[in-house]
């Protein structure tokens, strides 16, 4: 490639548009992916560096900048992600021999430890709920396949009938980079879609709606802010302190898998996470809570 501004616009298209046909990945990930590219592209750009002719020393001085710009580990070690991605492109496709990012480290980052909800707190959070509003069934049953499927939010809110196969007791689900699994559902969530389905067909549904399960008062089906906000509203309502989300639930939901002895691949299968380093952060909470039993249930522990 030529040091130009064209040459390098073309190969950052061709690597967008791999990014959509090879990985599947959606717009929002795939704009994400060349928003952090960006930060390499303007740090080449003053440097006068051809992206293609950089080495690893270049990547580390670049990685070395984040700090003069304010950027945390978590955001440095997403973008160096990002970068390694579009390195191993530009080897796959033969721009280049060698992919100078190989050895790039990321920041060390902590563990954080998911905030999680018992079955309990579930429990509560859904007894909270004013039934006799229109929408009250209906939250309560998105509370309780977020709990009993571990969805993200994102599919939960693109979740359509043609999806539930409720006499299997299973549900598809379309997840990151558009991947389809299948996730067993439990009979309470069926029943609590079975009871919101008795208001929601009273719904004027709007075009196009139709087949999504759940809709707002105007038949539109319902955006992850909206389940952001309600889950929020709920769990000041039922007196739950902890600061929660629907992700919060997803995080129940693999956590009460793991203290019921569920496989670990199993619990990767059922979230959809492609990795399994994703999934083994719900061991770290295990460990954690046995840690809390034993600080208050051994008898060397407990205080006199």
């Amino acid at each position: 490639m030529e040091n130009d501004k064209n040459s390098n616009a073309n190969i950052v298209k061709s690597y967008l548009r791999y990014l959509k046909l090879e990985r599947n990945y959606t717009v929002n990930t795939i704009e994400a992916y060349r928003h952090d590219l960006q930060w390499l592209l303007d740090y080449c750009n003053r440097q006068r560096l051809d992206p293609l002719r950089i080495r690893l020393d270049d990547l580390q001085h670049f990685s070395a900048t984040f700090h003069d710009h304010g950027i945390g580990p978590k955001s440095q070690a997403r973008i160096l992600s990002g970068v390694r991605s579009f390195y191993r492109y530009l080897l796959l496709d033969g721009y280049i021999e060698t992919d100078p990012s190989e050895l790039l480290e990321s920041p060390q980052l902590g563990i954080h430890l998911p905030e999680v909800l018992s079955t309990a707190e579930v429990d509560l959070l859904e007894s909270s709920i004013d039934l006799t509003k229109p929408e009250g069934q209906r939250n309560k049953a998105i509370i309780e396949v977020l709990f009993s499927c571990g969805l993200r939010v994102s599919e939960l809110t693109h979740l359509k009938f043609s999806n539930l196969y409720l006499d299997e007791k299973f549900i598809r689900v379309e997840g990151k980079g558009r991947k389809e699994r299948f996730v067993p559902i439990s009979s309470k969530a069926i029943k609590e879609i079975e009871l919101w389905n008795l208001y929601r067909v009273h719904l004027d549904i709007k075009p196009g709606e139709e087949d999504f399960v759940f809709l707002n008062r105007r038949g539109h089906h319902l955006t992850r802010t909206m389940i952001l906000i309600m889950i929020k509203r709920q769990a000041r309502e039922a007196g739950i302190k902890k600061t929660i989300s629907p992700h919060t639930l997803r995080h129940s939901f693999a956590t009460a898998l793991l203290h019921g002895g569920a496989d670990l691949r199993a619990i990767q299968a059922m979230l959809g996470h492609e990795d399994i380093g994703t999934t083994e952060i719900y061991t770290h909470v295990d460990t954690t809570t046995l840690r809390e039993e034993i600080l208050n249930h051994h008898p060397r522990n407990i205080r006199k």
